[in-house]
């Protein structure tokens, strides 16, 4: 299957697409509908850690295009419903977004939901940065997403790369969405 396609289909050897379709016992899901699945992070950065992902196998957010911003909203809705329904309430101390290849350890697109922000681990904190090369908010992405074409055909893009937190000022006053 090549990087940047997507498909309906579940992939065998995918742990996410597993349990996204109920096949792993082991992990417990949290919330889910007919497009998302939503369970805890196995190495939690944070107190409250979940991943949401899409039933439909999509490798990252690289294999993302236009027509995929209203998947990434819908992620990003799930995630805050399960940290309110956790008990988080202060929502300027999350963070929500996705790691891009070569730095994603499972190739299914997976949304990481972290909260309190402030009680990341120090250990962890790095892979968790907006700004970095490794991970990208998910307001970022889905304004990056409006640039690119739907077409099949479109180039091959390489990585979203997210300006540091501290050089631009209405990054820094939402870092933490």
């Amino acid at each position: 299957m090549e990087r940047n396609k997507t498909t309906t289909e579940t992939v065998e050897t995918c742990i996410f697409c597993l349990i996204a379709n109920g096949q792993d016992k082991q992990t417990k899901v949290i919330k889910k509908n007919n497009e998302l699945v939503c369970f805890r992070d196995i190495c939690p950065a944070a107190p409250h850690h979940y991943l949401v992902i899409p039933r439909q196998h999509i490798h990252s957010c690289l294999s993302l295009h236009r027509g995929h911003i209203s998947l990434v909203e819908k992620m990003v809705e799930m995630g805050k419903a399960v940290l309110l329904e956790q008990g988080i309430t202060d929502m300027k101390d999350i963070r929500l977004g996705f790691h891009q290849p070569p730095y994603i350890s499972v190739d299914h697109l997976h949304l990481h939901v972290l909260a309190p922000t402030s009680q990341i681990s120090l250990s962890m904190e790095y892979k968790f940065t907006p700004g970095a090369d490794i991970f990208v908010s998910e307001e970022y992405l889905r304004k990056r997403l409006k640039d690119i074409p739907q077409s099949p055909f479109r180039k091959a893009v390489r990585g979203f790369r997210e300006p540091a937190a501290h050089n631009l000022d209405e990054q820094s006053s939402n870092k933490c969405l």
